[in-house]
């Protein structure tokens, strides 16, 4: 019988759905040093839970808003937004995160300080 079952052949390659440049785009971003193969592009993602939380908590009121808790969250926003600009590739969705880390946690940081101190 001429069948080969699959057996020591490799089957031809099927014709891409997707057009070649979105094929080695999706490559490219796949691939990245910081893309979803590393903990680089998963742990900004779920610290995107961070944002969803402190955007939630915007009508909070004031007495209820922990003054270490929301400078801590401004400080490491801050802290992380920099560090992502100053590694090698430049990691822009963990700049991105931690700049809204940080606007939020200075969001609720102003409102507890105006609140404590009747300004």
């Amino acid at each position: 019988g001429g069948r080969d079952h699959g057996r020591g052949r490799t089957p031809p390659r099927a014709e891409p759905l997707i057009p070649s440049t979105m094929t080695s785009r999706w490559a490219q971003f796949v691939n990245h040093p910081a893309g979803p193969k590393t903990v680089f592009f998963w742990a900004p993602a779920m610290k995107w839970g961070l944002v969803i939380a402190g955007i939630a908590d915007i009508n909070r009121p004031a007495e209820n808003i922990s003054l270490p808790q929301s400078a801590a969250l401004s400080a490491t926003g801050i802290i992380w937004a920099r560090y992502a600009t100053q590694i090698n590739p430049v990691n822009y969705n963990l700049m991105t995160v931690n700049f809204f880390v940080a606007a939020t946690g200075l969001y609720q940081l102003q409102k507890k300080v105006r609140h404590e101190y009747n300004l």
